[in-house]
């Protein structure tokens, strides 16, 4: 039996290793998008960190507040966010600490607690929210307003495609349940 020679060995390697017909265009997209968002929001969380002392967490909760004129829950902050009642908790007894945030109890049940921004923390997220706007748009300067424009109506027609599916699946399960009934 002949060896082949190194080049050919190589030559090999290297086209198993990017295998373009082994993935569909679908999973690729996927984890380019996957990639994409780490990137950007690795970024952010450093640029946070170092400029401002403070995590992602922190100023997405204090996004939310900062979007309300009544204040929030911790749970209507945790379905926004899409994390549990603790993660906000623990959040939350930080941004306390600091004087950031603000906690009473709601006029309607004494048990709940209501959050708000103070003003201490409205200044503090507003200063943050303008170096954020100038971070996304300088990690997106290179791209012309035409490809923004496109890659921002392409992720559109993205979003729909997903709820069109979730739903799709949705319902797929709901008659499959009712079927076994």
């Amino acid at each position: 039996m002949e060896t082949p020679s190194p080049s050919l060995v190589l030559d090999r390697e290297t086209k198993a290793s990017e295998r373009p017909g082994d993935h569909k265009d679908e999973l690729r997209l996927w984890l380019r998008l996957l990639t994409c968002s780490t990137l950007i929001e690795t970024e952010i969380r450093n640029r946070l960190r170092e400029e401002f002392k403070t995590t992602l967490p922190r100023f997405d909760l204090m996004a939310q507040l900062e979007k309300s004129t009544t204040g929030m829950t911790v749970g209507e902050v945790s379905q926004r966010l899409m994390v549990s009642n603790g993660n906000v908790t623990a959040v939350v007894a930080g941004l306390l600490a600091d004087g950031l945030v603000d906690k009473r109890a709601a006029a309607q049940d004494r048990r709940v607690q209501v959050l708000t921004l103070t003003a201490q923390g409205r200044k503090a997220f507003k200063a943050m929210a303008e170096r954020h706007e100038g971070w996304i748009a300088e990690l997106f300067a290179g791209l012309d307003h035409a490809e923004t424009t496109q890659l921002f109506r392409l992720l559109g027609r993205t979003k729909t495609s997903l709820h069109a599916a979730i739903a799709q699946r949705a319902n797929g399960d709901k008659a499959a349940n009712g079927d076994k009934a």
